[in-house]
C-alpha cells in the first residue's frame, strides 16, 4: 500500500456513549481534512463504574471493531478505557492508539504555576489514579487533588448545561478544590467540556481550565504530522457513526456534544467482536 494510500485511511475514534464526540468535535475542526470513524458504546455505558476486567474487555472490543475499519490511528476518548485497559490493551494491536489522560497531564504541568494541580472525572478515572501518575511522572514536585464528580455526566446528558441547579452542585463539588489554591484544573471526563462555563465561573479566572478533548485533538494532530499520516485533502472528508444501542433522545444528545446534528448513524453488536 502506498502512503497516499496511508494518509487516506480514518481515524478511528470509540467512546462508551457520546462524551467522545467532544473529542471527536475537536479533532474535526483541528483537521477537517481527516476521515473519522467513531464508535460509541451506547449500549454499555457508562464504563465508569465497572471492574477492570470489564472495561478492558470492553476496549478490547472497540478497538477491534475499529481496526476492521482500516484505520490508521486510534483514539480511546474514554477516560475510563484510557485509565483503566490501555495499558493493557496497547500492545496486543499493531497500530497508534491515544487515549485522554496522557494529553491532559502534559498540558496541565505545562501550565501550573503554583504546581497545585485539580482533577475532575469519574469514579472509575479518579479511582485509577491514572491522572495523578502522569501528572506526576513528568513532574514529582506537583501536588495533585483528585475529585469525584459523577453527577456531572447525567447534567450534560440531561442538556443541564447551564441550569442553576448544575451551579449549585458545581459549586458544592468544587469548594474543596477553591480550598486547596490549585491553580490548574483538568477536566478529566469528555462529557465536562460542555460544562465549561459553569466550572470556570465556580472556579474563577485565576484557574486554568484543561480541556482533555482540545488537548487530545492537539495530541492527535502532532502524532499524524511526525508519522506522516496526515491526509492530503482530495475531495471531502467522510465521517462514520456508529452505535451499539440507539437510546431515545439520542440524536438530541449527540447534537448537544457535536454541535450539529448527524444522519449516518449504523447500529452495530459489538459483542461479536
Amino acid at each position: 500500500m502506498s502512503q497516499d494510500e496511508t494518509r487516506n485511511k480514518p481515524i478511528g475514534i470509540f467512546d462508551s456513549g457520546v462524551g467522545g464526540l467532544t473529542v471527536a468535535a475537536e479533532i474535526m475542526r483541528l483537521l477537517p481534512q481527516e476521515n473519522i470513524v467513531y464508535f460509541g458504546d451506547v449500549g454499555r455505558a457508562p464504563y465508569g463504574g465497572r471492574s477492570k476486567e470489564i472495561i478492558t474487555k470492553f476496549t478490547r472490543q472497540d478497538i477491534s471493531f475499529l481496526m476492521e475499519h482500516k484505520v490508521k490511528y486510534i483514539v480511546a476518548a474514554c477516560n475510563s478505557a484510557s485509565a483503566v485497559a490501555l495499558e493493557t490493551v496497547r500492545g496486543e494491536f499493531d497500530i497508534g492508539i491515544l487515549g485522554v489522560i496522557e494529553p491532559g497531564a502534559e498540558a496541565a504541568v505545562k501550565y501550573t504555576r503554583n504546581g497545585r494541580i485539580g482533577i475532575i472525572g469519574t469514579v472509575a478515572t479518579i479511582g485509577s489514579d491514572s491522572y495523578a501518575r502522569a501528572i506526576q511522572s513528568r513532574n514529582g514536585l506537583v501536588k495533585v487533588f483528585s475529585l469525584a464528580c459523577p453527577l456531572f455526566v447525567p447534567l450534560t446528558e440531561e442538556g443541564y448545561i447551564e441550569k442553576e441547579a448544575t451551579l449549585l452542585i458545581a459549586q458544592d463539588y468544587l469548594k474543596t478544590l477553591i480550598d486547596v489554591d490549585i491553580d490548574t484544573l483538568v477536566l478529566g471526563c469528555t462529557h465536562y467540556p460542555l460544562l465549561k462555563k459553569v466550572i470556570g465561573k465556580v472556579m474563577g479566572e485565576k484557574v486554568r481550565l484543561v480541556d482533555s478533548a482540545e488537548e487530545t485533538a492537539r495530541t492527535v494532530a502532532e502524532a499524524l504530522a511526525e508519522k506522516d499520516l496526515l491526509r492530503i485533502s482530495g475531495g471531502e472528508a467522510s465521517v462514520k457513526f456508529y452505535v451499539s444501542d440507539v437510546p431515545d433522545r439520542f440524536s438530541q444528545v449527540v447534537k448537544q456534544f457535536l454541535g450539529r446534528g448527524i444522519n449516518n448513524i449504523t447500529r452495530l453488536d459489538i459483542t461479536r467482536y
